[in-house]
């Protein structure tokens, strides 16, 4: 092989390369994700659950004023 050609496919196969590494990096980080998405919806059923078993007295109103932090 001409040597322009070789250090084509040895261009092609670093880009390939860097290619695949990051497709395994971004699937791990999707699979976390995916994971942490499942555990946040678990707990919100739990949530909702607790809240759906109390009456309406025993839960206090969402006051966007009254639950402002001291700092503002």
């Amino acid at each position: 092989m001409p040597q322009d050609l070789t250090q084509q496919v040895t261009d092609l196969q670093i880009t390939v390369a860097h290619l695949e590494d990051t497709v395994d990096r971004l699937d791990k980080v999707i699979a976390l994700q995916d994971k942490q998405m499942q555990d946040m919806q678990r707990q919100l059923q739990l949530v909702y659950g607790r809240l759906d078993g109390k009456s309406e007295e025993g839960v206090a109103p969402f006051d966007v004023m009254a639950d402002k932090p001291p700092h503002y």
